[in-house]
Order: structure tokens, then C-alpha cells, then sequence
């Protein structure tokens, strides 16, 4: 098995590379401090598993995860963070993360996670559980479906594409438009939602509530 440890803090890495070799022995690991070397260590050597932060030099761990997502690199990523928040969560999974722990618990639940992850399956850590949002009610589909009405077929399209994690080149490519005029769409669309067009508002919005526009559109 193959470990890649991406952090750019030096005794977090140490302490990482320590855990894993005592409990997986046999397994090869590296330590990486830059984010853009480490996408393209992954990419020419596709190891099993890695564990990145997400503040890192260069690349951040979203940006990271998205583009060896985008790129077919089969390596499985979990993320390791400060960030307890729900929004950076679900950024984390939406951009191809499998696992997602908080540096509070790692000596505990990195083993864990790792064979969860390594068989298929996702790994949250467990003191975030509690904080997850609940499923979406009746009223909430009903509002969401109440706000899509509002747009246009154009604007509905633009939406689905972005919640397929599409840039804005790629979505004016697919509907045959400038990227100026995506970026329009972009932007009524936030102003039918009521949504700050800054910070990613749209995203978050669609990562919300992607179990009810894939329904609808």
C-alpha cells in the first residue's frame, strides 16, 4: 500500500508519517509540503491513499482533491483539517474527498477512516456527525421547487451544469455561449435565489439542496 501524507506543517507530517507506519507497516509513505508537487506525484504515481490538509502552499486541499477528481487519478483522499464547519464538509466531498477528519481526533480515527475509505465507503468524522444538517423536509423540497420555477430554461440548464461541478468555460462551451455570458446567468441566478454572487453562495446552495435539482431539472 501506498501513503501519501500532504501538509505543510513538519511536525503534523512527522506525527502522521509515525501513526501510519506503526499501524501499516508494510506500506510506502511520503511526505509532501506543496501542494502543486503533490498533484503531480499523485498523477505520475498514482498511490493508494492520500492525506492532505487543506490550507497547503500552491494548491489548496479543495483545489487538490477537484483536479485529481477531474483527472481520473484513482487515488482515494481524505482530508485532514482544522475547518469543522459544514460548508467546508461539503465543498470537501463535492470536489472528490472520501473522508473528511478534524486534527482533534486523528491518532483516533485515522486507522479507521483509511480502511473505510480504502474499501469503498466515506468516513466523516464522528464528532462532526452531530453537527450534520438534517435531511430535507417536505416544505424545504417545496421551496426549492418554488425558486427553480423562477428561472429561466437557460438559467436552470446553467444550474445543473454547475452542480455537475462545471467551470464556467466548460458550461459555455456545452450551451454554445461566451464565458461572459455564463458568468450573466451566473449572476441572476444568485439574484432569483437571493444569494450573495461572492463566496461561492451559489455552490453552497446547489451542494444543499443537489438531491432536489436533480429531481427537477
Amino acid at each position: 500500500m501506498t501513503l501519501f501524507i500532504a501538509d505543510d506543517h513538519p511536525i503534523v507530517r512527522s506525527g502522521l508519517s509515525y501513526l501510519l507506519r506503526s499501524a501499516f507497516p508494510s506500506a510506502e509513505i511520503s511526505e509532501f509540503e506543496n501542494g502543486e508537487h503533490v498533484v503531480q506525484t499523485c498523477q505520475s504515481q498514482l498511490p493508494d491513499l492520500l492525506i492532505v490538509d487543506i490550507e497547503m502552499p500552491h494548491k489548496s486541499g479543495l483545489d487538490i482533491c477537484k483536479e485529481l477528481t477531474d483527472s481520473g487519478c484513482p487515488t482515494r483522499i481524505i482530508i485532514l483539517t482544522m475547518y469543522k464547519d459544514i460548508e467546508m464538509q461539503k465543498l470537501a466531498f463535492f470536489n472528490g474527498a472520501k473522508g473528511y477528519l478534524v486534527k482533534d481526533n486523528t491518532s483516533e480515527e485515522l486507522v479507521d477512516a483509511i480502511a473505510a475509505v480504502l474499501d469503498g465507503k466515506t468516513f466523516l468524522s464522528r464528532g462532526l456527525v452531530d453537527h450534520q444538517l438534517p435531511e430535507e423536509s417536505t416544505p424545504q423540497q417545496m421551496k426549492v421547487a418554488e425558486q427553480l420555477s423562477n428561472l429561466t430554461r437557460t438559467e436552470l440548464k446553467t444550474l445543473k451544469l454547475v452542480s455537475q461541478k462545471r467551470s464556467s468555460k466548460e458550461i459555455a462551451d456545452l450551451l454554445f455561449v461566451s464565458a461572459k455570458s455564463v458568468e450573466n446567468y451566473r449572476s441572476r441566478i444568485c439574484k432569483k435565489l437571493h444569494l450573495d454572487a461572492r463566496n461561492n453562495s451559489l455552490l453552497l446552495w446547489v451542494l444543499e439542496n443537489k438531491s432536489v435539482i436533480d429531481r427537477l431539472i
